[in-house]
């Protein structure tokens, strides 16, 4: 079957176009024929014009054609008038909106694990740092005085992430604070001592051998009043603060200018994450007893009192003057502001003795031991360690003390500041009767009947009452050679 293919003149001036095309199309001497006038008289050009027919053009089938031309239908050009349309209007294009942040979680829980913090939060509170440059800085462990009772109130305690309360013997205790991410008001950066400072930490007192234990837990340094040098020569990073005033037992004080100072000159030293391993939550963990007093009771003339504050959320410190009868409520001696925490902790550890004053405390690599924590007017019977993980051993960095359930699962501590007690292994504790009650809103308290409070708190037990009782017993310390070698 043909193919039929229809070619079309045209007419007009368009016509007269494409026939000048054409000529241009098959060759030049078309072209030169037709302007000189000789275009009818070209033989060798006249077959080509003749093709050019109004009729039907049979092309026989299964001929090649070329490719390249595909003849299509021709018509006179056709003027259709278009009737203008109407500008639309403008639209009003949407101004862009920024992307909303993703949303921060304020509240918790954060940790255990490093990534679980999110950025300026304090691993060793919970808390989102005031000062979050600092959190690259190492930890300050700052040796702080408790006896004689002139030194109270002491000064910049408000601002320290964990207090330790360490026996030191005759009865008495020392604090050990640890300043990090949060720092009382600057008193400058230079690094001259001003003991006069408001804005300074202590009064500070001498080095334990204790203290190496809990600076290596922290990463950090020590900041001290000299120390025995037996006792000095097993202490490693630390600085000295020296008395003022010869006179006065209590002039040590370092300004809090100075603290950052020697904090940041190891700036970037830090490994991530060595300051995790602790759970943090506002929720009360389940299986607690209420508890919303505990008594802790080193001899008769140093007796604390922990109050828990249900609108605070906090428990209060009250120690007595020395006397068993005027008890006063730990302040910070920089603002008077009562120093609150939220977490109140008694850890049983193993004390190794060589005298009455000298002695050490097994911190380090304890896979469980058992420790005691106040929260939420709640106790918990809890463990703690210190063993090696995979974050020790791929860092080679120690993390703090942790707190675990008897799963071995994190214990959520509630953000905020702990209180660590430290006592020998098997300290008791028990439950007293309710002789009086410890205020939540009083700076100074005296017990009707303090002699009859202590005989009931010392020798009376009642289930139920929430009033917890322990006390702390040197004979439960144990006699350890070593240690009488650490010191000589």
């Amino acid at each position: 079957m043909a193919n039929r293919v229809k070619v079309l003149l045209v007419g007009g001036s368009f016509g007269a176009v494409l026939l000048v095309l054409l000529m241009l199309v098959f060759g030049g001497g078309v072209a030169k024929g037709f302007f000189s006038g000789n275009f009818l008289n070209s033989r060798e050009r006249e077959p080509q014009v003749a093709m050019i027919e109004t009729e039907e053009v049979r092309v026989e089938e299964n001929q090649p054609t070329a490719t390249e031309i595909q003849p299509t239908e021709v018509q006179e050009e056709v003027v259709v008038e278009v009737e203008p349309t109407a500008t639309p209007e403008p639209t009003e294009v949407p101004e862009p909106t920024a992307t909303a942040p993703a949303e921060v979680n304020v509240q918790g829980p954060f940790g255990p694990n490093p990534e679980d913090f999110p950025e300026g939060v304090n691993m060793l509170t919970g808390e989102f740092s005031s000062d979050p440059g600092t959190l690259g800085f190492q930890p300050a462990l700052v040796s702080i005085t408790n006896w004689p009772i002139t030194a109270r109130p002491q000064a910049g305690i408000g601002s320290a992430s964990i207090i330790y309360e360490l026996y030191i013997g005759q009865g008495m205790s020392r604090f050990l604070g640890l300043f990090y991410g949060e720092f009382p008001g600057d008193s400058g950066d230079g690094l001259t001592l001003d003991n006069d400072s408001a804005d300074s930490i202590g009064p500070i007192r001498s080095g334990r051998l204790p203290y190496e234990g809990i600076r290596r837990l922290h990463n950090g340094f020590l900041v001290m009043a000299s120390a025995f040098a037996g006792v000095s020569q097993n202490l490693d990073n630390f600085t000295n603060v020296y008395s003022s005033d010869d006179g006065d037992i209590n002039s040590a004080m370092i300004p809090v200018g100075e603290l950052k100072e020697i904090a940041s000159q190891n700036s970037g030293s830090l490994v991530p994450g060595a300051l995790s391993g602790n759970l943090f939550d506002p929720a009360t963990p389940d299986g607690g007893m209420p508890a919303d007093t505990f008594w802790f009771i080193y001899n008769t003339q140093n007796q604390i009192a922990w109050r828990y504050d249900e609108t605070s959320g906090s428990y209060y410190r009250y120690a007595d003057q020395a006397d068993g009868r005027t008890f006063v409520r730990l302040q910070d001696r920089i603002d008077g502001a009562p120093v609150d925490v939220s977490n109140v902790v008694l850890l049983y550890a193993n004390h190794r003795y060589c005298t009455d004053k000298a002695f050490d405390i097994d911190l380090l690599s304890i896979n469980s031991m058992p420790a005691t924590v106040f929260r939420d007017g709640m106790k918990f019977d809890v463990n703690w360690t210190t063993k090696n993980g995979d974050f020790e051993q791929e860092t080679g960095a120690l993390r703090p003390i942790r707190f675990i359930d008897a799963n071995g699962d994190p214990f959520a501590l509630k953000a905020g500041t702990t209180w660590i007690i430290l006592v020998p292994s098997f300290t008791p504790q028990w439950e007293a009767p309710l002789f009086e009650e410890v205020p939540t809103d009083l700076d100074v308290w005296m017990p009707e009947e303090p002699d009859k409070l202590l005989y009931r708190l010392l020798n009376g037990k009642e289930p139920g009452t929430g009033v917890w009782v322990s006390r702390f017993y040197q004979s439960l310390m144990t006699y350890d050679q070593n240690v009488c070698s650490q010191i000589q």
